[in-house]
């Protein structure tokens, strides 16, 4: 009778969730209707795993994550989740030394200094100390070795080597090959059990030009600000994620350790894997070598004070360069909670991909102000959520804020169509269909689900509780949470922030990068004896399907979907801005225009309840018309777009909003140093030719908008392709076509208008633009004429991995792990993507301003004067050909190689030769090409950086320089 009854017990709990057993060993839970099929573990040692297996490709995407972050630290030493995420790629006993017992008294040297430093406010002794810390750590990087851990990543062919650390996580991110997966965890774990804090005062400094980075990013201080305001009880609003100047100038290597043996234990982490592998085989390998660390039971608790309930709206203030912006915000509980469950489809109510929701309808559509939306920013324990709104031209933050409220009022009133549910739904399930053939998003949903300590079946269902919501649902929602007093204001302006702190670069001695040696371990990785993989080359005869339309004979490039119920049609036109200048501008109009028989918000509403989307995307040489969502509804969805291209009415209100839109937002521009960056470039590369294939203001306020539409009606008489990635047969789609795409019988050839010239670098000009930030932004160029060669292209992809490819690079290593002048880096010979394009040379840095001078002669030094390794050449060689053998272009990506093979007169799969030559290339092969190729080359620069922080006198001995105003980069 009882084992009846436990057989009865069984089958009712697999009714709920599913259970089995590995091995007679390990647990497993799985979830009835998971799209993800996922397998859900926790070790003895309280280490949870999460595995979905996805065959698209031999890779695995795996996520280590601790469920620790910035919330956690220590309040004296703010930053310290963020930086010990950067330690953890120094190494550990075993990598990263070549002999760790010499090395470790000097480390402890060094950590002892570092507390005396800490503790000293006299300035000259701050010095005569950090001189110290300095020259310890210089000695003891004779016996370090930088970057052995990216090397023990490429020995294994990992590629995507990164990690991230939020409020509530800090995450460990590897794309691997699937015959690696030993090799992984047996450095995973060595690494996470027993990190040695080694390279630190430079790492720190690396930090350092991350925390100045973010100082120019008004956007991130006001998310900050409006946290500070909703939250002033909790770590979310009393610290950052980056830590402040003050603290991250005196660090604490003892504190970082003590958080390290607290946080980084099994009971608080999780590895989350997506990919080829067999999840028995995983679930052991990861028991093998993280089944004996050693759980903490005695996690910190997380506690702070109840925030008291808003009753008046909080305001706050924030200066910066860039243009001004509005942040209204609630509070809300965190992000594993079922009042965020009904807030998220309330947020798409407002706002949906810039489509149909009230925000996008009301305030954007009709040009009531530049740019409005809402979001949600979740966290683990709070969520905040937001609108945000940029004003137009004459209209204050004031103003866009009664708009914003005027849309929570008519949430409160219930005044929306309960069908906007309904298609959100939809989309959301879209969404999801689309989102999950990526391991990396699913493993960031495994990763979410962790972090917000919900359970799996309860993330899987979400989607179903949402479907059962109804509109009185949201109606109450809004009116219980979404008052008119009890939420934060921030108001973005543009003014000095007198709050950044000007910090001087510290006496740095590089440190020794030791590139020729090798610890036992790495070797002993690159000796293990793993099967490898075969590639897999497009053969485009075979792998993709090319037929003409019977209407107008339009080339197809066809591809079945074998995965799932979504489409994707896109009509490639060989013409872009440089053959219509009217193009760009006529692309933002049609998305505000309607038909004789439907309103624009009538098309919108419709193509969102469809499951659809469509843009028009031209450039400079191509032009794209994408329609893509769900199949059942693709011939509804064609023919609605096609109906618009073809019937669309000209609306002269519309037309005079969107011009005042474009003056306003390139006003803006000009605050903006991503987009002074991108100018400068720009005009570096191409001059002015460039900036006038964009209409200028007065051709804007003068133009007939019936141009535009024109213009949008006669793209379908020219020749094109179209692209179909979808599960419909060739004859479905050929039917479709032919009865919905508006064509004449015979198409007109493409205009044959040159293609944009870059300048060649004949001599050295250095062009420098203002921007007032505490780091300057260069770039260098070389154009030297030479045109695509198939033949140098195994030897240039060789090169650009070895020297700029990754963090085990010549420019990482010396850009930032020995020098410590920036956070990030590049230099790289980039391939032209068109036979008449040349080969040229880019590097790229942000530094603070008064290192400029030692990145240039950082840059020169190396380029010029290429450091030669040959067990660095090795690893860039292995990591390359692992890659090559693991790669696999699949579903429309097959048709988009082709399209670019097509472009450099290629009719195979380029990534074959490269492979192919790979084995006969040697160190002196990448020499000699370097010594040809890149040495000796005249170069442009081009430095966005206050003025007033450079010397020009010296830059002058560089070359002539070139000082530019801002309008002189923008043209307008």
């Amino acid at each position: 009778m009882k084992s009846i009854i436990n057989y009865i017990l069984a089958i009712v709990m697999l009714s709920m969730t599913a259970f089995s057993i590995h091995a007679a060993k390990y647990e497993y839970r799985t979830v009835p209707n998971d799209p993800l099929k996922a397998k859900l573990y926790t070790l003895p040692n309280g280490l949870k795993i999460y595995m979905t297996v996805n065959k698209d490709q031999p890779r695995i995407q795996t996520y280590i994550a601790v469920r620790v972050g910035g919330k956690n630290d220590p309040a004296e030493t703010t930053g310290l989740a963020h930086y010990f995420e950067h330690l953890m790629f120094k190494g550990t006993q075993n990598f990263g030394t070549s002999d760790y017992k010499a090395e470790e008294p000097l480390l402890d040297e060094i950590e002892r200094l570092f507390e005396v430093y800490r503790k000293t406010t006299d300035e000259a002794e701050r010095a005569a100390l950090y001189h110290r810390i300095d020259s310890v750590s210089y000695e003891a990087s004779k016996i370090a070795i930088p970057n052995e851990y990216d090397k023990l990543m490429a020995a294994i062919g990992a590629s995507g080597t990164n990690a991230f650390t939020s409020y509530d996580v800090t995450c460990y991110t590897e794309d691997i090959p699937s015959n690696q997966i030993e090799n992984w965890a047996r450095i995973q774990a060595d690494r996470f059990e027993h990190p040695v804090l080694r390279g630190f005062h430079t790492e720190l400094e690396t930090i350092y030009e991350e925390k100045n980075r973010s100082l120019t990013s008004d956007s991130r201080k006001a998310y900050e600000k409006m946290l500070s305001l909703l939250f002033p009880n909790h770590p979310y609003g009393t610290q950052t994620v980056l830590g402040t100047q003050e603290h991250l100038k005196n660090p604490s290597i003892t504190n970082v350790k003590n958080y390290h043996s607290q946080w980084y234990v099994p009971n608080n982490m999780a590895i989350c894997v997506s990919g080829d592998f067999d999840p028995d085989n995983m679930v052991d390998i990861i028991t093998k070598y993280f089944g004996n660390l050693k759980p903490n039971p005695n996690l910190p608790v997380l506690k702070f004070k109840e925030e008291a309930p808003i009753t008046t709206p909080i305001k706050g203030d924030v200066m910066g360069n860039e243009s001004e912006m509005l942040f209204i915000g609630w509070p809300f509980p965190g992000a594993g909670s079922r009042e965020v469950e009904v807030l998220d489809i309330l947020s798409s109510i407002l706002s949906n991909q810039g489509d149909a929701g009230l925000i996008d309808i009301d305030i954007n559509q009709q040009h009531k102000a530049l740019a409005a939306g809402a979001g949600m920013y979740n966290m683990a324990d709070r969520t905040a959520f937001m609108l945000i709104g940029a004003p137009k031209e004459g209209q204050t933050l004031d103003e866009v804020r009664d708009l914003l409220l005027a849309e929570i009022d008519k949430l409160r009133k219930g005044e929306f169509d309960e069908s906007l549910i309904e298609a959100t739904i939809n989309n959301y399930k879209r969404n999801v269909q689309s989102s999950i053939e990526s391991n990396d998003n699913r493993v960031s949903m495994f990763l979410d689900s962790f972090v917000n300590g919900t359970d799996w079946a309860d993330d899987v269902a979400s989607i179903d509780r949402q479907s059962k919501l109804t509109k009185k649902d949201i109606v109450d929602f809004a009116n219980k949470y979404l008052g008119d007093n009890n939420y934060a204001i921030v108001y973005k302006r543009q003014g000095k922030d007198t709050t950044e702190l000007k910090m001087s670069k510290p006496a740095l001695t590089p440190i020794v990068m030791n590139r020729e040696m090798s610890s036992d371990f790495l070797k002993e990785i690159q000796s293990s004896n793993v099967k490898p993989i075969e590639p897999v080359f497009l053969d485009y005869n075979k792998d993709l399907t090319i037929f003409n339309t019977k209407k107008s004979n339009i080339p197809v490039l066809y591809k079945k979907n074998e995965t799932n119920g979504l489409f994707d049609l896109t009509y490639v036109f060989e013409m872009g801005n440089r053959h219509n200048r009217l193009l760009g501008t006529a692309a933002q109009y049609l998305d505000l225009l309607g038909t004789k028989d439907m309103t624009a918000e009538q098309i919108k509403n419709e193509l969102y309840r469809l499951g659809c989307t469509f843009y028009i995307s031209p450039n400079t040489d191509r032009l794209y018309v994408r329609i893509n969502g769900l199949s059942e509804n693709m011939p509804q969805a064609v023919a609605l777009v096609e109906k618009l291209m073809n019937e669309a009415v000209v609306d002269t209100e519309a037309y005079n909003g969107l011009v005042s839109r474009i003056l306003k937002s390139r006003d803006n521009n000009k605050s903006s140093e991503s987009a002074n960056q991108r100018a400068l470039q720009s005009y570096m590369i191409y001059g002015d030719a460039a900036k006038k294939l964009n209409l200028t203001n007065d051709e804007l306020l003068n133009l007939d908008p019936a141009k535009l539409t024109e213009a949008i009606r006669d793209l379908n008489s020219y020749k094109h392709r179209i692209i179909y990635y979808g599960p419909y047969s060739e004859t479905e789609l050929t039917s479709l076509v032919d009865r919905e795409h508006k064509t004449p019988a015979a198409l007109k050839d493409v205009p044959n208008v040159p293609r944009l010239k870059m300048r060649e670098t004949t001599e050295p000009i250095i062009y420098v633009a203002p921007y007032d930030s505490k780091q300057l932004k260069m770039m260098q160029y070389s154009n030297n004429g030479e045109k695509y060669n198939p033949s140098i292209e195994p030897v240039v992809t060789l090169y650009n991995e070895y020297f700029g490819g990754s963090m085990n690079s010549i420019v990482f290593q010396e850009m930032r792990e020995s020098r410590s002048l920036a956070y990030s880096a590049g230099a790289y010979l980039s391939s032209p993507s068109y036979l008449d394009q040349p080969y040229v040379y880019i590097t790229s840095i942000g530094t603070q301003n008064d290192k400029l001078f030692d990145a240039i002669n950082a840059f020169d030094e190396i380029i010029n004067n290429m450091p030669q390794s040959a067990p660095a050449f090795a690893l860039a060689k292995e990591g390359l050909d692992a890659r090559l053998r693991t790669e696999r272009e699949i579903k429309d990506m097959v048709a988009w190689s082709y399209i670019n093979a097509q472009d450099l007169g290629e009719t195979t799969d380029v990534r074959r030769r490269i492979f192919e030559a790979l084995p006969s290339l040697t160190l002196e092969n990448l020499t000699d090409f370097q010594k040809a190729d890149i040495a000796g080359r005249t170069y442009n620069y081009c430095i966005l950086a206050n003025i007033d922080d450079i010397d020009l006198d010296a830059l002058g001995k560089l070359g002539k320089v070139v000082v530019l105003t801002t309008d002189d980069i923008f043209g307008y």
